[in-house]
C-alpha cells in the first residue's frame, strides 16, 4: 500500500462520548401528532468502526457504488486475523484506485473523469483526492472514514470524524435554509423515524478535488444524499458484514484506535445512504456502512504536517528549522 493509502487508512480512526436523548419530528418541524418521545430514541452513543478501504459495501441489488477494477486477495477476516495465502477471495485494491468506469450509473462525462484518475492510479501516480491532500471530504466521501461518533443532543446530532478531526452538525426537526448557501458538508436536517435517524443533505459545495469516493466519481452542487441510520442485531449484521468481506480490503490491527472488539455480539450501527446528482449519475444509487463496536478511543491525528508514520510505527524525521523549542 502506497503512502498515500496508509496516511489515510492511520489517520482514520474513533471516538468514544454518551449520547443525549430528545424528543424528534419530520424534518419539515414538529408537530404534535409526530413528536417521538424522549425515551424511545434510539442510542447510537460509542465508540463505532469499520476497517476497510478504499468503498462502501455495496447493495445486495439494484444500482451500487462505483467498484474497483484491480483486485487484491483479502488478507485479514473481520477480526483482523491473516487469512490462508491460499485464500481465494479478491477484493478492491486500495494502492491501485481504478474505478469501473462502465458501471451504468454513470453518465458519459463522469464515466470518463473515472477512467482517467484510474489510469493514473495503474501508471504508480497518486491523483489528489480530499483525504491525501488535507481537504474538507463532504458527503458521501465522508462516509469513508474507519469510524465515527454521534453526539445526539435536543435539536440536533453532532457526526465526528476522525480523519483531520472533520465534524457535520444536523438540525432535528427544521427545513432546509432557503436559499441553501453551499458548504462543504451540505446543509443537513434530520428526523427520527421509530429507531431510525433520516438525514437529509443538500447544497454540498464543490472544489479542485470534490468527488464522492475514493475513485474520483466527480459530484455537482446538485448532489442530494439520504441518509438512514439504525441499530441491527449481531446475527442480521453478519449479513452486510460478509458482503463487504468480499468488496473491500480489511486492513490489519494498528496503533490509530480503529480495531474492532472481536468480543462484542451486541448491535451495529448501519448507514444506508442514497445518493441522487442527475448531471453525473443516470439513477439514484445506495450503498451501506455497517459498523461494528471499536476498542479504542479517537487518537489526535491531524492531516498536515504530521510526522507520525502511524503505518510504520514510527516517527519520521523533523527538519531542524520547524522543531519547536521546547
Amino acid at each position: 500500500m502506497d503512502r498515500r493509502c496508509s496516511l489515510v487508512t492511520a489517520a482514520l480512526v474513533t471516538a468514544t462520548a454518551p449520547a443525549w436523548g430528545q424528543a424528534s419530528a419530520p424534518a419539515g418541524g414538529p408537530s404534535n401528532g409526530d413528536v417521538q418521545s424522549r425515551s424511545s430514541v434510539p442510542d447510537f452513543s460509542g465508540t463505532w468502526s469499520h476497517p476497510y478501504i478504499p468503498n462502501f459495501e455495496p447493495p445486495a441489488s439494484g444500482p451500487g457504488p462505483v467498484s474497483n477494477r484491480v483486485r487484491v486477495r483479502q488478507a485479514f477476516d473481520g477480526n483482523g486475523r491473516p487469512l490462508p495465502r491460499t485464500s481465494n477471495v479478491l477484493v478492491g485494491n486500495p494502492s491501485r484506485l481504478v474505478g469501473d468506469y462502465t458501471n451504468p450509473i454513470l453518465k458519459p462525462q463522469a464515466a470518463e473523469i473515472v477512467k482517467k484518475r484510474g489510469e493514473t492510479s495503474l501508471a504508480g501516480v497518486a491523483y489528489p483526492t480530499p483525504f491525501n491532500q488535507c481537504w474538507p471530504a463532504g458527503v458521501p466521501y465522508i462516509f469513508e472514514n474507519l469510524g465515527i461518533q454521534m453526539l445526539q443532543q435536543p435539536g440536533k446530532v453532532t457526526i465526528l470524524y476522525p480523519f483531520n478531526h472533520e465534524f457535520r452538525q444536523i438540525r432535528l426537526n427544521e427545513p432546509h435554509r432557503s436559499p441553501v448557501l453551499p458548504s462543504w458538508y451540505g446543509d443537513s436536517v434530520g428526523h427520527y423515524e421509530g429507531d431510525t435517524l433520516v438525514i437529509d443533505t443538500v447544497g454540498i459545495k464543490t472544489g479542485p478535488f470534490s468527488m464522492v469516493d475514493w475513485y474520483g466519481t466527480p459530484h455537482t452542487e446538485a448532489l442530494h444524499v439520504v441518509e438512514r441510520y439504525r441499530l441491527l442485531e449481531h446475527e442480521a449484521a453478519k449479513e452486510y458484514w460478509e458482503r463487504n468481506a468480499k468488496e473491500n480490503f480489511r486492513l490489519r490491527s494498528n496503533d490509530g484506535g480503529a480495531e474492532v472488539d472481536p468480543t462484542y455480539t451486541g448491535k451495529a450501527l448501519q448507514l444506508q445512504f442514497t445518493v441522487e446528482d442527475e448531471a453525473v449519475f443516470t439513477a439514484p444509487w445506495s450503498a451501506t456502512v455497517t459498523y461494528r463496536r471499536a476498542l479504542e478511543e479517537q487518537q489526535e491525528l491531524v492531516c498536515a504536517e504530521n510526522p507520525h508514520e502511524y503505518y510504520a510505527g514510527k516517527d519520521t524525521a523533523v527538519p531542524t528549522a520547524i522543531k519547536p523549542d521546547f
